[in-house]
């Protein structure tokens, strides 16, 4: 961090950080050491940060990139390093940019003031909310649960238009299915759908199919699908 630019202060805050998340694997995960803390331990830091309302792990993860840095751990810096981006604000997700999708009926939820993901989960939460909105726009209940999935898989770090419709496409359509998968198994199972059914698109290499699923696990249930 010094050979970066970095203060004093800024090194100070970021051992200090490093210092708390040794803290939490001692008294929450049976003492484990940071350096042998895999991605499930950083996942369940990050939600045990944030089971306050509005808290962040934003700069614990910062903290941690760089620390996961300097000991050569290239796939805990990459994870920490995708899940804090996915906490620094950015203008939501566009429903028309989805791969795929009936811009017809993108246009009639637009009319109704439902033009993003985060509208879109807004409106969609429950089976009674999306029924609802059906009768109120002349969007099919089944359209609208599509754009609901993919908008929740967009909660996930680095899944936007492409990467959305893949998983959804294939099978994995709710951040509760994402979870329940082994990362290997699930990027074999993609590189097979891709082969199979010639999506114009790649699979998420090892690193990505890794935050995927540990990052599934991390997030908040926001939707009711049954």
């Amino acid at each position: 961090m010094k050979r970066g630019g970095r203060s004093p202060s800024a090194v100070k805050r970021c051992l200090r950080m490093v210092q708390e998340f040794e803290q939490y694997l001692y008294l929450h995960q049976a003492g484990v050491h940071p350096d042998e803390a895999g991605p499930g331990e950083l996942a369940a830091y990050v939600a045990w940060i944030e089971r306050e309302p509005e808290a962040s792990a934003k700069t614990h993860l910062w903290a941690l990139r760089y620390y996961y840095q300097y000991t050569s751990n290239e796939d805990m810096e990459y994870l920490a390093s995708v899940l804090r981006q996915h906490r620094i604000s950015r203008k939501p997700f566009a429903l028309k940019d989805f791969r795929g999708v009936d811009l017809e009926y993108v246009e009639k939820l637009s009319a109704a003031g439902i033009r993003d993901v985060n509208q879109m989960l807004q409106a969609g939460r429950t089976p009674s909310n999306r029924q609802e909105l059906a009768e109120n726009t002349g969007v099919p209940v089944a359209i609208i649960l599509e754009l609901v999935k993919l908008s929740d898989l967009a909660r996930l770090p680095g899944v936007k238009g492409i990467r959305a419709r893949l998983y959804h496409d294939a099978g994995v359509d709710t951040i509760e299915k994402m979870a329940q998968w082994d990362p290997a198994e699930l990027r074999a199972m993609l590189i097979g759908f891709v082969e199979q059914t010639g999506f114009d698109g790649i699979p998420p290499l090892p690193k990505e199919a890794t935050s995927a699923v540990e990052t599934a696990k991390a997030l908040p249930k926001v939707v009711e699908y049954g």
